[in-house]
Formats: C-alpha cells, sequence, structure tokens
C-alpha cells in the first residue's frame, strides 16, 4: 500500500457509496505491546475498517476514561518513544489500505514543534490528526503547516457548546468533525437519546463535514441505531476490554460484530 496521505473527504465519500456508515477504531500505541497492536490492526484490516486512530500515549490523558488511562501509563512505563510510535504509524500505513489519523495531547506536539510535528505525520502515511486538549483558538500556525503538509486537523464539538461556538468550530473543521457523544471522558456507556439526535443536529447546522460520533459506543446495534445521524462511528475502549478479557478471539469478534452494523 502507499503512505501517501488521501483526501479524507474524497475518501469518506467513497466510502460510503457502499455502506450507510463507516467505522473508525482505536489503538493505543504500545498497549498491551507493539506486536499486539500489530495484530490488532491486523484484525481491523481483515474486516475492512474504514478509518483508524492511532493514540500516542501521555501521562495525563484528560479526555479518556480509567481503561484508557491506564493503557496510557502502561505503554509510558514500559519506555515507549514517538520515534517508536512513528514507526508502527509508518509501517502500517504502508501496510492497510484505511486512513491512518494521530490522537494525542498538546504536550507531545509543542515539544515536537509544529513544522516537526507535520512534517512528520506526512513523512509517516497520517492522513490527520486528533488533539483533543488544544482549543482551535491556540492552533496558531498548525492550520497551515496542515494545509501545507495535506493533514487534515479533526475538531471536536461537545454538547455544551454554544450554537456560535458550535459554528466557529465548523469553520476551521477539515475532513469530518468529531461529535462527542456526552459530557465527561471515554469509555463510559451513552444513552442514544434525544438530546444526543438533538446534539447531532445542531452539529449538522455548524457543518457540512461527515459527522463522526464517539464516547461510549460499545454494540454492533449502536452502530445501528446512528444510521441517518452520523456517518462515521468511533469505538474504542470496548475493544480494548474485549482484548484484556477475551484475548485476541474476542477482539475479532467484536471488530467483526461492529463491521456488519454499517
Amino acid at each position: 500500500m502507499s503512505s501517501k496521505p488521501v483526501n479524507l473527504g474524497d475518501y469518506i465519500a467513497q466510502r460510503r457509496t457502499s455502506r450507510q456508515l463507516l467505522l473508525m477504531t482505536h489503538v493505543i500505541v504500545g498497549y498491551p505491546s507493539l506486536e499486539a497492536n500489530w495484530r490488532m490492526l491486523e484484525i481491523m484490516a481483515d474486516a475492512d475498517v474504514d478509518l483508524v486512530e492511532l493514540q500516542m500515549p501521555f501521562s495525563e490523558p484528560v479526555a479518556d476514561g480509567p481503561t484508557f488511562v491506564r493503557a496510557n501509563q502502561n505503554a509510558l512505563q514500559k519506555g515507549l518513544k514517538v520515534a517508536q510510535y512513528l514507526e508502527l504509524m509508518k509501517r502500517s500505513t504502508s501496510t492497510f489500505s484505511f486512513p491512518h489519523l494521530w490522537m494525542g495531547y498538546y504536550n507531545t506536539v509543542y515539544k515536537m514543534g509544529h513544522e516537526r510535528f507535520c512534517s512528520a505525520l506526512t513523512e509517516n502515511g497520517a492522513t490527520g490528526y486528533i488533539l483533543p486538549d488544544l482549543p482551535f483558538e491556540d492552533y496558531g500556525d498548525l492550520f497551515e503547516l496542515s494545509r501545507r503538509n495535506s493533514l487534515s486537523p479533526i475538531m471536536l464539538m461537545t454538547p455544551t457548546n454554544t450554537d456560535e461556538r458550535l459554528r466557529a468550530l465548523g469553520e476551521n473543521a477539515s475532513g469530518f468533525v468529531y461529535a462527542v457523544a456526552r459530557k465527561g471522558v471515554t469509555g463510559k456507556k451513552t444513552a442514544l437519546a434525544e438530546d444526543l439526535f438533538g446534539f447531532m443536529e445542531r452539529c449538522r447546522r455548524a457543518t457540512e463535514l461527515p459527522l463522526a460520533l464517539g464516547f461510549g459506543l460499545r454494540t454492533g446495534q449502536d452502530l445501528s441505531n446512528l444510521h441517518g445521524v452520523a456517518e462515521i462511528a468511533i469505538v474504542g475502549s470496548v475493544l480494548l476490554d474485549a482484548w484484556e478479557t477475551g484475548g485476541e478471539s474476542a477482539y475479532r469478534d467484536l471488530v467483526n460484530e461492529l463491521s456488519e452494523h454499517r
């Protein structure tokens, strides 16, 4: 496979000609090991997952729930470095056809420097990135550097955002928008209730980009319930739970179940 980044908007539109909902999955690089990460990615590829976010571990992952916090800390304790993360990114983008997104916290980007960060992502095949703790007002030259490097900075919209702020986020968004299903952190079950659908309508009015819904999706039925509500479903914590409780076979079963409900 080519490691050249793809245009996210074009890719999402093309994929949606054959399925109602795309599936984006999540890997915390270095947990439980880089070898296990590779098996996870192979399973995702076998299931024809649409997009994958690779998380660079951080000591204070403020948007993450207990499962991911523990995984972040474990990977760092084992000594995972940015260089190892990028090596896995390059190996994966050179092997698998789905677009890859960096997911991580701004401290890592700050230490790398904006220019080095963007060039490193492009050189290693990433299509974009998600920085959940960086307000768009503080991106500075990241927007221009991202444009030069053909990267999509993914904006997050949350239920607590005012309509005005949702519009501002929409104006600065690229590729797709990450709609956070509820207040709080990743991993908890999300009830797909009327207030969620109302929030998604507010997001829809703020941007013409595809909407990806994340935080708390756990079953194939959850994905079926999103048909017509979102373009992309983001699943993370429950996959790691499956690996920890049932190993590779349970992980594969869950990825396949999720894939079948697109």
